[in-house]
C-alpha cells in the first residue's frame, strides 16, 4: 500500500512538474512574441520619427525664406 501511494505521488509530482514546464514554456514563447513586435513598433517609430523631421525643417526652410522675401519687398518700399 506504501508503495502505490509513493508511485502515485510521484506521478503526481511529474505531471505537476510537465504541466509548470509548459506554463513557462509558452509563456516565454509568448514573451518572445511580444518582444518581437515591440521592436518592430519602435522601429516604425523611428521611421515616422525621422519622416516628420523632414517635414518640419523643410516647412520651417518654406517659411523663413517666404518671410525673408517678405522683409525684404518691405524694405525696398520703404526706401
Amino acid at each position: 500500500m506504501m508503495q502505490l501511494e509513493l508511485l502515485l505521488h510521484k506521478g503526481r509530482v511529474n505531471v505537476a512538474r510537465d504541466n509548470a514546464l509548459q506554463k513557462i514554456e509558452s509563456h516565454e514563447k509568448l514573451c518572445r512574441i511580444m518582444q518581437k513586435q515591440t521592436q518592430d513598433d519602435i522601429k516604425n517609430l523611428r521611421t515616422d520619427i525621422a519622416r516628420i523631421e523632414k517635414i518640419m525643417l523643410t516647412s520651417a526652410g518654406v517659411l523663413i525664406t517666404g518671410m525673408a522675401g517678405v522683409i525684404l519687398v518691405l524694405i525696398t518700399k520703404v526706401w
